[in-house]
């Protein structure tokens, strides 16, 4: 066996979808890959014992004794790959069959990418394919548009993302050693993902766009994130880290890719668009909160 996929699955949430995911990384085409799952500590005795039943030594399931939250589940997840790529898979995305087919041949193809994002559809609770406007958004507008693999980097990826953030973290594919130069920042449970992105492009990594569809992303109600946006705590967490990324960018003379930071204007459009729905509900303290991310300095 060549290189593996190391595939780290950070669980707390559904039993019911973390099953189809470990379903989904079973049934791919190439066998080469390994798969671990951490509990942080989910009050359900059912998930071990469904993993103490599957008969498959590519599977470890590992479960904290206590929980340890998001960011400290990434970094353990980090800690455990063994193999030179690996993949921080969402408890409730399902892999196409192809998906370690098209990323390890991205790798062998593209040694110098740090990250790969392969092509993606975006799935509801039940797993329909949908269009939601964000995602819509993200790819006609923001993503840039390719039509084989392509590699970026610099100030105009950041630039990019810092308009919009277009990537799909649990679809994303690292290079271990490279996502082990950085760490997740702390404070940032929403948007850690694109800081660490960030971090490793302003140290000179490159990203590969491979827009072979190959990943189901899972949008639902019951995400952390969805849940933030009704009470506006995710966007002081966006606006706190956009001006640590207008820093970083400064210090690097990135001038375009700080002032995208500075605008965030996707993320202020996003802010604005739950701006009714919180005046209508009279959350008067989000309202406040979504009010100053969209339209303050």
């Amino acid at each position: 066996m060549g290189v593996a996929l190391d595939i780290l699955v950070p669980f707390w949430g559904d039993p019911a979808l973390l099953r189809k995911t470990v379903d989904s990384v079973v049934a791919q085409r190439n066998p080469d890959w390994m798969l671990t799952v951490v509990d942080d500590a989910y009050p359900d005795p059912g998930v071990a014992k469904w993993f103490a039943e599957l008969d498959d030594p590519r599977i470890r399931y590992l479960r904290h004794d206590v929980n340890r939250g998001i960011t400290e589940s990434f970094r353990h997840c980090v800690a455990l790959a063994t193999q030179d790529v690996m993949m921080l898979l969402g408890c409730d995305d399902i892999l196409l069959p192809g998906y370690v087919d098209v990323v390890l041949a991205a790798h062998r193809r593209f040694p110098e990418a740090a990250i790969i994002q392969p092509g993606v559809r975006v799935i509801d609770d039940d797993g329909r394919v949908v269009r939601t406007l964000a995602d819509e958004v993200k790819r006609r507008v923001v993503r840039p548009r390719v039509d084989e693999a392509t590699l970026l980097g610099g100030e105009k990826l950041v630039t990019s993302l810092l308009h919009g953030d277009w990537l799909y973290w649990p679809s994303l594919t690292f290079r271990t050693d490279r996502i082990r130069s950085v760490d997740f920042r702390d404070g940032f449970p929403i948007v850690l993902d694109l800081a660490l992105v960030i971090d490793l492009v302003c140290r000179g990594r490159l990203l590969l766009l491979e827009p072979t569809v190959c990943f189901h992303y899972r949008r639902h109600r019951a995400s952390a994130s969805s849940v933030k946006l009704v009470d506006g705590s995710r966007f002081e967490g966006e606006r706190a880290y956009f001006a640590i990324a207008a820093r970083q960018c400064r210090k690097l003379g990135w001038t375009r890719a700080e002032r995208a930071a500075r605008a965030r204007l996707t993320s202020r459009a996003h802010a604005a668009t739950q701006l009714p729905g919180a005046l209508l509900g009279r959350r008067f303290e989000a309202s406040r909160v979504l009010a100053r991310h969209a339209f303050g300095d």
